[in-house]
């Protein structure tokens, strides 16, 4: 039977959440904290689960990037994986690298953009939430949505329909991931902790 191995990102792969690290890296930490303090109403709406993680998320990444082209955030993205691999957790390294060993087929399901996410492991392929362009700019908008929660095993069926034709092992570290991590027929819940 097919092995089909699915990570996700941040908390799981990495030690931080990649979202705030890569705006830090773009903007510095002026504008990055002013960005936060200024959604921060929304952000507290959203962790009281009375305000959509979509929508949070992605009016605070339309702040940071509306206009940008998509070349330039290409660009930043790439450095930002390149200067960043401490990010990465040790053991979901060694993880990844053995499944693709064990001859698995290997996704990152993540609810960061996938522009940022794929540099770091180009050798899998990654269902991140993905991001609107139009003339070659980033409009500030989801392509679609956030893949978090049951977006995550919905992304997984698209690509992945035939389910009983594979053994599913995912990993995870949060509330976004339990309905992955319930889906599989093997999970791994913060498995790379020090």
């Amino acid at each position: 039977m097919k092995k089909i191995v699915a990570f996700d990102f941040d908390g799981t792969l990495t030690s931080k959440d990649s979202l705030l690290a890569f705006i830090r890296f773009v903007f510095g930490d002026a504008k990055c904290w002013w960005g936060f303090l200024l959604f921060s109403p929304l952000i507290i709406l959203m962790l009281l689960r009375l305000y959509s993680h979509h929508r949070t998320k992605e009016r605070l990444f339309g702040y940071f990037f509306k206009g940008m082209s998509v070349e330039m955030f290409n660009a930043h993205c790439q450095k930002f994986a390149e200067t960043h691999r401490p990010i990465l957790r040790v053991g979901g390294v060694k993880a990844v690298e053995q499944a693709l060993a064990d001859g698995a087929e290997v996704v990152i399901i993540s609810a960061s953009i996938d522009n940022w996410v794929q540099p770091f492991f180009p050798q899998v392929k990654v269902l991140g939430t993905q991001v609107e362009v139009a003339d070659g700019r980033l409009t500030g908008r989801f392509l679609t949505a956030n893949c978090f929660g049951q977006e995550k095993v919905n992304r997984l069926l698209a690509e992945y329909p035939h389910r009983g034709e594979y053994h599913l092992t995912a990993y995870g570290d949060s509330e976004g991931d339990k309905e992955l991590l319930a889906f599989a027929d093997e999970s791994h819940y913060k498995p790379f902790r020090p």
